[in-house]
């Protein structure tokens, strides 16, 4: 569920930008969001980045050309999963 909804938003991002899983500080949840260009998770508020998917043309261009989807389906299968609890962990202990 989480890599499908991660995916939908990053996909439908207009141009260069970014796919975000992220730890709303205040809230005290987990949420997915977009930032456009090079912008970082952080320029949208205190919160701290789980994991980012680069979903700039470059980033998977010369693999998977104008598909977007299929980088995204793949990017799930290289994530490191470890780190990704142990930044939610790192969060939630601050």
């Amino acid at each position: 569920a989480l890599q499908t909804k991660m995916s939908a938003i990053a996909a439908g991002v207009q141009g260069s930008g970014w796919g975000w899983l992220g730890y709303d500080k205040a809230k005290k949840e987990i949420f997915i969001t977009t930032t456009s260009n090079q912008d970082p998770l952080v320029t949208k508020g205190d919160y701290v980045p789980l994991l980012g998917v680069d979903v700039w043309e470059h980033a998977y261009y010369l693999q998977y050309k104008n598909k977007r989807p299929d980088y995204l389906a793949n990017f799930f299968e290289v994530v490191n999963w470890k780190d990704v609890a142990a930044r939610y962990e790192q969060a939630l202990a601050a």
